[in-house]
């Protein structure tokens, strides 16, 4: 017995999905926008602390079109981490870290949800293990970032501007 789509016996659907190019992400580079630590009080509240600091981590993406055709963006990820103990800053490091990546064969209607949820995704890993040396190499023990649903930051600014916009 023989499956007929397997055989090329299939419909014109098939055909047409094997001619369309598959949508692509290009990295064409990585960088660090800017970097910053900061340590107000280090002698009073190095690592050796039996109370470990609360740390806030802020995250935040961004995706800005570098031509007319919208086929290379440049991507921002930003990385803010607070330490504070007994309402004292123990350190701050920030880190924006870019790429610029190309889409190809992307349809306009799924370039802002790549740009913001793949770019961010793929670029990552590299700005967590620069924000983790640049605590380390502040004296404090490194600092590992869990990792980040980009989709769900992506649908949280989503419904930030739907409620910007009802209000407006």
């Amino acid at each position: 017995m023989s499956d007929d789509s397997s055989n090329g016996g299939g419909g014109t659907g098939e055909a047409a999905e094997q001619a369309r190019p598959a949508p692509q992400i290009r990295m064409l580079s990585q960088y660090v926008k800017d970097i910053s630590f900061e340590s107000p009080r280090p002698p009073r509240q190095l690592p050796h602390a039996i109370e470990a600091p609360r740390i806030n981590i802020n995250v935040n993406a961004n995706a800005i079109p570098l031509d007319e055709a919208r086929t290379q963006f440049e991507i921002e990820l930003k990385l803010e981490a607070r330490a504070t103990k007994d309402d004292e800053v123990v350190f701050i490091a920030e880190l924006a870290y870019g790429a610029v990546i190309q889409l190809i064969n992307v349809g306009d209607d799924i370039k802002q949800p790549l740009t913001l949820i793949e770019g961010p995704r793929i670029i990552f890993p590299f700005a967590r293990r620069i924000l983790a040396d640049l605590v380390r190499d502040g004296g404090f023990p490194p600092l590992m970032v869990d990792p980040i649903d980009f989709a769900a930051l992506y649908r949280s600014h989503l419904a930030r501007q739907q409620a910007t916009a009802a209000q407006a």
